[in-house]
């Protein structure tokens, strides 16, 4: 159960859930027309491409997967913890992250394979980053789960149930900072097309610049135990 929510949880996911959306319609809008942020529909993709025989889109899907699969590797090896917790390594992770969309840029440009790749490898990095926070699941790469915790929250309150109430709140800042991202990188894409993915780049950046500042500042005293 959620008793309390620090403000760089807060901040933290609102942010990456942002990043996320920005980069999923990039994705989506480009010359693959493929989301990068999860993998259901990718595995859907994948499967359908394998029966209907075609060899390159059946590659290309696998290298999506493989890539977010990577992605969570590498989270793993540097963070080596799934529960959030202030004084990880996030900041690295964030700008690993950060250099993964910014490469991203000019091998889309290149109607390359690999600038999804690398946009999906950042994706797994990020959302295996951000995994649990007193017990309670927290994604911010895809809203199946936010949508999930929120028809069960509703659920509860409706069959008189307690039901923590700053878990809504988060799935409603992760679900509302996708949406956000998900309409700030459609109306950019036009204008800038892949170059649209510096900015969340740039955001990641910021945002891992901010978590050591914070972390920093706080020092061991302030490490906070879900």
């Amino acid at each position: 159960m959620i008793t309390r929510l620090p403000t760089w949880v807060w901040v933290g996911a609102a942010s990456l859930a942002l990043v996320a959306g920005m980069v999923n319609v990039v994705g989506y809008l480009g010359f693959e027309h493929q989301a990068v942020t999860h993998l259901t529909g990718t595995t859907t993709l994948l499967g359908a491409a394998i029966a209907h025989g075609d060899a390159r889109s059946s590659w290309h899907l696998l290298i999506v997967v493989l890539s977010f699969v990577g992605g969570a590797v590498l989270s793993g090896f540097i963070i080596q913890d799934s529960t959030l917790r202030l004084g990880r390594r996030y900041g690295v992770a964030l700008a690993i992250e950060a250099i993964l969309l910014a490469t991203a840029v000019p091998l889309f440009e290149r109607q390359q394979i690999a600038g999804a790749a690398l946009a999906a490898m950042a994706c797994g990095l990020q959302n295996a980053m951000t995994a649990t926070y007193s017990g309670a699941l927290v994604r911010t790469s895809h809203l199946t789960g936010m949508f999930t915790d929120l028809g069960v929250f509703l659920g509860h309150r409706l069959r008189g149930v307690h039901a923590e109430p700053r878990r809504l709140w988060l799935c409603l800042a992760i679900i509302g900072g996708f949406l956000a991202g998900g309409v700030i990188g459609a109306l950019l894409f036009p204008h800038f097309a892949y170059r649209t993915l510096y900015l969340p780049a740039l955001l990641t950046g910021v945002t891992g610049v901010a978590y050591a500042a914070y972390r920093h500042r706080r020092g061991p005293a302030g490490t906070l135990s879900p």
